[in-house]
């Protein structure tokens, strides 16, 4: 079982603990992780583009000159693709591109997520991440103490206001909590820092 030291927010080290085999010790499967981050990103698209083709494109309704007798080319409308002003040809339309993908997949990538972040040391687990107060500067703070400078993931069990508020303005930092946690997200930071009690919750949702 791999085994963490556990800190408060100055940086002390407090007691050691085990973490989970099936959770934080296994063998990542980089397929999965790369299958689920791709699924993340395409449900995250807005698919909103859109363009005219040449059946919706105002004006043209006239023939711009006679078929034969010119020495030109027969054109029926000047809204064809190739005239400026013209329809686009195949035009983008509002689509959805999510796709699902099963729940067995996902939880192997976050299991291979986590476990990717124990073996390269850049997981650091807090007692608590509870703040008096909402200041930004505290946060830089505590990260500086765990030496977790950069793209950091703060992850706590529950949503807490006070630390989302005093993290948001930090370049790098995210915060989330277990409910909204994603593969994604975890493999984006340089850092995870987790909670005592967002350990034992994630323990009990992938062991």
């Amino acid at each position: 079982m791999p085994k963490f030291r556990v800190y408060n927010l100055s940086g002390e080290g407090l007691e050691e603990i085990e973490l989970s085999e099936k959770v934080f010790g296994i063998e990542p499967n980089i397929p999965v992780m790369h299958d689920v981050v791709r699924n993340i990103l395409a449900n995250n698209r807005q698919g909103t583009q859109s363009a005219k083709t040449r059946a919706e494109v105002r004006g043209g309704g006239r023939k711009p000159f006679r078929q034969k007798g010119t020495g030109r080319a027969r054109q029926g409308t000047i809204r064809a693709p190739h005239y400026k002003g013209g329809g686009i040809v195949f035009a983008p339309k509002p689509r959805t591109y999510g796709y699902k993908i099963s729940k067995k997949a996902r939880k192997l990538a976050m299991r291979s997520a986590l476990s990717g972040k124990a073996v390269d040391q850049e997981l650091k687990i807090v007692n608590d991440f509870t703040l008096d107060e909402i200041k930004t500067k505290n946060v830089i703070a505590i990260l500086k103490a765990l030496e977790a400078q950069g793209k950091a993931l703060i992850v706590t069990a529950g949503k807490e206001d006070k630390v989302v508020l005093s993290a948001r303005n930090i370049p790098g930092v995210q915060t989330s909590f277990v409910d909204t946690l994603n593969v994604y997200d975890v493999l984006n930071h340089e850092y995870l820092i987790l909670t005592l009690d967002a350990v034992k919750k994630i323990e009990e949702v992938y062991a």
